[in-house]
């Protein structure tokens, strides 16, 4: 498949220098319809993608983001205090390009509970969203999070197309531990919904399973014992109203996977200047790779700002060592061991950042250096949207 992406194209300027990541002729192209803000957890996801949708809208364009966990002081910033599956207007967005911004949090559980009772008949959803089994699975499973952050986006592109209500949608994908649990999601829900444990509490129930009766009594028997009378009927009963609602699930899931490998879509890798942060965006860079979905470019997240004295590491320490010998107290030999250890973390970073350019010398890149404080206001986001254009 042939992708034609020249907005967000290298601009090479030569030598082991990564190819600089354009940001505003991403958000500002019109095909760009949807971002999605992915990594391990820990990395910036949700601030990036907060200052990537305000920039957006403040240069014309009417976005919604969906973000999943916010700080509280960029919650309050945003207007969204409270989890709230509406998206609400962000106040205090400069319109005058005739942009707007809508802000929304992912309500995994209701998100859920959505679904069901778009699915399924008045009664049969009343059975599933009070078993106990289903609010277990609905609140905590492994996988859900991010089963239902992709679910929540194919909800709101679908109403996007259909009322034209918004041209950008900006998705903060959830805290994962590994950036790829975002991709895996729909398949692990659904390999654990169709797999044999599962089937196996609907087999007495169908055709020619009645054979097996008593071999499954057997086995009926055996997890009463292990999980209890009333949990085994909870299951059984929730799998077996739930069993009619699963092919719509599957089928949802590829119809958002699809979605996502579309040209309007444009993912972007974000890290912190780790080893571990960046060996997972390598390891995520790849998988996009293989499943043939739109890669923009790499944010680099909290980068050490550079020095801009011309003093080397060993000199200043160097020098901070003479001052020591014959000033034990001395406030100059402090700093310059200050900027020494600085100026090597800068080092350090720009050698992981060559790393990661030489292993994938195509991926355009964006570096944020850190801010003195957190970002809790709409000021904040600027900034951080300024530094990710390269203001």
């Amino acid at each position: 498949m042939t992708r034609s992406r020249a907005r967000v194209g290298p601009q090479r300027s030569g030598g082991p220098i990564a190819p600089t990541l354009d940001v505003d002729a991403l958000i500002d192209d019109p095909a760009t319809g949807i971002i999605v803000c992915c990594g391990s957890g820990g990395v910036g996801k949700t601030t990036t993608s907060a200052a990537l949708a305000l920039r957006a809208a403040e240069r014309g364009r009417t976005v919604v983001v969906l973000t999943i966990d916010p700080a509280r002081r960029l919650a309050q910033s945003m207007g969204i205090e409270a989890l709230d599956n509406t998206p609400r207007p962000v106040v205090g967005v400069d319109d005058a390009r005739g942009g707007r911004l809508d802000a929304m949090m992912l309500d995994m559980k209701r998100t859920f509970d959505e679904v069901v009772e778009s699915q399924a008949t008045p009664e049969k959803a009343r059975q599933i969203l009070e078993n106990p089994f289903y609010v277990a699975l609905s609140s905590s499973f492994a996988g859900t999070q991010e089963y239902m952050a992709m679910e929540k986006l194919g909800q709101i592109h679908a109403d996007a197309g259909r009322d034209g209500t918004y041209d950008l949608i900006v998705v903060d994908t959830p805290p994962s531990r590994s950036a790829l649990d975002f991709l895996d999601a729909p398949e692990r829900l659904s390999s654990f919904l169709d797999g044999r444990f599962i089937r196996l509490l609907l087999a007495p129930a169908k055709g020619p399973a009645r054979m097996m009766t008593a071999g499954l009594g057997l086995i009926t028997n055996a997890l009463t014992k292990i999980l209890g009378a009333q949990v085994l009927r909870d299951m059984q009963t929730f799998v077996a109203a739930f069993d009619t609602l699963f092919g719509g699930f599957r089928q949802r899931a590829q119809k958002t996977f699809q979605l996502l490998q579309e040209d309007h879509t444009a993912f972007l890798v974000v890290a912190a200047p780790e080893p571990d942060a960046l060996r997972e965006a390598a390891y995520f860079v790849e998988r996009l790779s293989e499943d043939r979905m739109p890669l923009a470019g790499l944010v680099v997240n909290r980068a050490s700002p550079a020095t801009t004295s011309m003093l080397s590491p060993d000199e200043a320490m160097v020098a901070a060592g003479r001052l020591r010998e014959r000033q034990p107290d001395s406030v100059t030999a402090g700093l310059l061991r200050l900027h020494a250890d600085r100026a090597r973390m800068v080092e350090r970073e720009a050698s992981l950042r060559d790393r990661f350019a030489a292993a994938h010398p195509e991926v355009p890149t964006a570096v944020v250096p850190a801010l003195p404080g957190d970002v809790h206001d709409l000021t904040g986001l600027r900034r951080i949207g300024e530094l990710l254009a390269g203001a």
